[in-house]
């Protein structure tokens, strides 16, 4: 027996059914993808639903398709830019520029970073920054941990493109369109990178009066540009420059959509650079295993919030906390999702939060008048605080590679997190990417 009607026991249920996924995941008794297609239909027929939910999966797999369209092409190409050499000239000047002196070390750093977060990898970004940076801090005696307070600081900010991370998750958690997610995060990211900026000048010049000029040799930047042999197209650069330019101003002025632009972008990028047939095979097949879990994630996650929606769980999880909320908070409720966004992502995984909680809050807010689309921006602003997550892989890479402490680590790097955490949210209220009031 179905039960719309009963609201009590629907969000009981849905409840139940969120944290029995955060927990699964959380402990790594299952992968998210695994998690997101058998607890919805396990709590679904729960609920008293069976067959019928095969058309509510359909109907998910048609909203997010697009989304998963857009990803896939876009990790795509930004690989192909990476293999080709597009962002070689940049991390070379960079390096070069950083010569002895610790606060131009330290501002490289922050360049470096942010060009490389671009292909939405963030072990990519770790693995190159510190490849690049770890000998020059070490030649001249620099605290390893600004290292990766800038690197992450850039990779969180950046992360905000539409084919990171966090907005991938939380325009398919809400069935948003990630354009109408990003395009006014925009002010945000630069914030956030301007931020980064301030604390590289900062810490940098702290570093320079401890340590001073040293005159050396520090360009290591071929370390920075490891990759397989003879996939570099040096000579296209300009070329791949131009594209690169014009599928970015299409997409940000929805010239085209974004699955689309991408698409003939990778198209074009691949046959111009690869053009013979087996190199174009060589080149996806070597960044697949980059493609396939998002693509994974994506249409697993169509089951998730096809199910939680068509049997009614979201609305009846949304009345229930509308009914403990005070009436004086209700409007500024795009505020406390934006403030909750940073402690809710240091203490759960990505897919615990975007998946299992933000559609709830979205449900909520939805009462009080603020769109699903600004409950999306509004979580996505604790990224900065989240990089530093106990939960995430990337952490103990980092300290792996810097050959620190995790907890040395997140104590260093706090404080600057929660500066940028601070300056996107408040860049975020001023821009009216997040309504103030309802």
């Amino acid at each position: 027996m179905e039960l719309e009607g009963n609201n009590t026991v629907l969000a009981l249920l849905g409840f139940a059914m969120i944290a029995t996924f955060m927990v699964l995941i959380m402990t790594r008794r299952l992968s998210a993808a695994v998690a997101l297609i058998i607890i919805p239909i396990v709590f679904g027929l729960l609920s008293g639903h069976s067959i019928d939910m095969g058309m509510m999966i359909i109907k998910g797999l048609m909203n997010l398709a697009p989304t998963a369209t857009a990803l896939v092409f876009a990790v795509l190409y930004f690989a192909i830019m990476m293999d080709a050499g597009l962002f070689d000239p940049l991390v070379e000047r960079a390096t070069r520029f950083a010569k002895g002196d610790p606060r131009r070390v330290a501002i490289a750093t922050a360049i470096v970073a942010t060009l490389v977060s671009f292909d939405g990898d963030g072990a990519t970004t770790a693995i190159v920054t510190i490849t690049a940076f770890l000998p020059i801090y070490r030649k001249l005696g620099m605290n390893p941990l600004i290292l990766a307070v800038l690197m992450g600081s850039a990779n969180s900010a950046v992360n905000l493109t539409p084919w990171g991370g966090p907005t991938l998750r939380a325009a398919t958690a809400l069935q948003v369109d990630m354009m109408d997610v990003f395009l006014p995060l925009i002010p945000v990211m630069i914030a956030g990178l301007a931020a980064n900026f301030g604390i590289a000048w900062y810490l940098g010049t702290k570093e320079r009066n401890r340590l001073g000029i040293v005159e050396m040799e520090t360009d290591v930047s071929h370390l920075a540009l490891d990759r397989e042999e003879g996939v570099e197209r040096p000579k296209l650069f300009w070329f791949n420059l131009i594209l690169t330019v014009t599928l970015i101003l299409s997409v940000v002025v929805q010239f085209l959509p974004l699955p689309i632009a991408f698409m003939i972008g990778l198209a074009i990028a691949v046959t111009v650079n690869y053009p013979v047939l087996s190199e174009q095979r060589d080149r996806i097949a070597a960044h697949a295993h980059n493609v396939l879990p998002i693509a994974l994630l994506i249409f697993a996650a169509a089951v998730f919030t096809g199910i939680i929606d068509g049997t009614g769980m979201v609305a009846a999880m949304g009345s229930s906390l509308l009914a403990i909320i005070p009436d004086a908070v209700g409007p500024y409720f795009g505020v406390v999702i934006s403030i909750l966004s940073a402690p809710l992502t240091f203490i759960m995984s990505n897919d615990a939060y975007y998946f299992g909680i933000v559609p709830v809050l979205a449900e909520t807010a939805g009462h009080y008048g603020i769109e699903a689309v600004e409950v999306a921006r509004a979580s996505l602003l604790g990224v900065a605080i989240h990089a530093l997550s106990p939960l995430i892989a990337a952490i103990y890479l980092v300290a792996g590679l810097l050959d620190v402490e995790v907890g040395e680590l997140q104590r260093f790097a706090l404080p600057f997190a929660l500066i940028v955490f601070a300056i996107m949210v408040l860049t975020a209220l001023l821009t009216g990417a997040v309504p103030i009031t309802a």
